[in-house]
């Protein structure tokens, strides 16, 4: 019988948490039945498996940066829309690193379709608005601006930067700024 007050949604957030405590790759149905203290088969009537609640937590994650992003670039234009933008990936990724890999889980195409991560492409296509860019070429920046933040994230994230000087938030401020440099001054094909 399934436990009082036990819901998907709890199970996703509790599930969350965890991937935030101990690391996305930790998270399965297992590890959230002794968090609940309850029987792994009472948790099926709300997750299929691992995989789904996996699943579940990345959608949350995609869904929770999106309206970070939405809030940040609200109003902004230009290099702030872009910091804005950044900084949001980067604190994001450092409050909830469980979360934040979970956001990089990789969907099945009817998934990623209904995701909140379409979002982040409109919120990414909203800051380059600020700069004079045609397709192909913002696709390209948009590829290239997901890259960087994840890349940038992930190495700090990692401990590649912790033994080295000048400090990462002065790195991470000359990133923002060669980015809007460069999406300044787009070359040419």
């Amino acid at each position: 019988m399934v436990r009082v007050g036990l819901t998907t949604d709890r199970l996703v957030r509790a599930g969350a948490e965890l991937a935030d405590e101990v690391g996305f790759d930790q998270v399965t149905v297992s590890a959230l039945a002794r968090h609940f203290d309850v029987k792994v088969a009472s948790l099926y009537s709300h997750v299929r498996n691992s995989h789904d609640l996996k699943t579940r937590i990345a959608l949350l994650a995609l869904a929770e940066l999106a309206d970070r992003g939405a809030t940040a670039l609200a109003g902004r234009a230009g290099k702030d829309a872009l910091a804005a933008f950044a900084d949001v990936y980067r604190d994001y990724a450092r409050e909830h690193p469980g979360r934040y890999a979970a956001a990089q889980l990789r969907l099945d195409p009817k998934t990623a379709a209904a995701s909140a991560g379409v979002r982040h492409a409109e919120l990414a296509r909203a800051v380059l608005r600020g700069y004079d860019l045609a397709e192909p070429d913002q696709t390209h920046a948009v590829r290239l601006l997901g890259s960087v933040f994840h890349g940038y994230v992930s190495l700090e994230m990692g401990g590649g930067f912790s033994h080295s000087a000048p400090d990462t938030q002065e790195t991470w401020t000359r990133v923002v700024d060669a980015l809007d440099a460069l999406l300044r001054n787009w070359p040419a094909p």
